[in-house]
């Protein structure tokens, strides 16, 4: 990444669910310059930049492969295997490749559409808050899951977990929607994961450790279907 698209990221517009924390770390900045001390200032300050930079919402180019699937989520991928997807979901039980990303509190937390595709099913389903690198965080941890059809009727599954921080998952698409390929369709606050469930038959293309730009990387490519 060139030193120009790295600034362009970090100076990204924040994303709206940030700006409510923006303007009160701002606001508290200001008391503390006004009435209070420098050290309330320095501290509302400091708060309101490390919130500038976590909700940063920058753009993003999906290659042009119209049966490329792409990453859901900016990250590290911790987990590659076969997996069955949420039961609330009603994908079945079958297992499929599962490639997992966790986010780091340094990433980008905007969550993109992996292909184009409906909104056939949103889950949300409370849990526990354990570290959302650990396997389990899939099972255990609060969860919002949704299942998209492509045109050509495969079915995929994104999931969006929280983690040992974060504490609120946003979604803004609703059943019955489009989305396009990189299209938002959430964020979530403080640290998380994003689970993405390739249709069955459908191998990914990437490794554990592998680093995820959301919107852009290439985690599988669906085959032809055969009629």
């Amino acid at each position: 990444m060139s030193l120009a698209s790295t600034i362009q990221m970090v100076l990204a517009k924040p994303h709206p669910v940030g700006k409510p924390f923006i303007y009160g770390g701002a606001a508290v900045a200001v008391l503390g310059w006004l009435l209070v001390g420098p050290w309330l200032f320095w501290l509302g300050a400091a708060f309101t930049a490390f919130c500038l930079y976590f909700f940063r919402d920058p753009e993003r180019v999906p290659p042009p492969r119209p049966n490329a699937v792409v990453a859901p989520a900016d990250g590290r991928v911790v987990l590659v295997g076969p997996a069955v997807p949420p039961a609330e979901l009603g994908l079945g039980d079958a297992p499929r490749w599962r490639v997992a990303i966790f986010l780091s509190v340094l990433d980008v937390h905007v969550n993109r559409a992996p292909i184009e595709g409906r909104v056939t099913r949103i889950a949300y389903r409370h849990g526990a808050f354990v570290n959302a690198a650990l396997d389990k965080a899939s099972d255990d941890n609060e969860r919002n899951a949704l299942a998209l059809r492509t045109p050509d009727g495969r079915d995929l599954a994104v999931v969006q977990i929280a983690g040992l921080i974060a504490r609120r998952i946003v979604c803004t698409v609703k059943e019955g929607d489009m989305v396009g390929t990189g299209e938002r369709f959430g964020i979530i606050r403080f640290g998380s994961r994003t689970d993405l469930y390739l249709p069955e038959g459908v191998r990914p293309l990437v490794a554990v450790g592998q680093l995820m730009i959301g919107g852009e990387t290439v985690i599988a490519e669906l085959p032809p279907v055969v009629r």
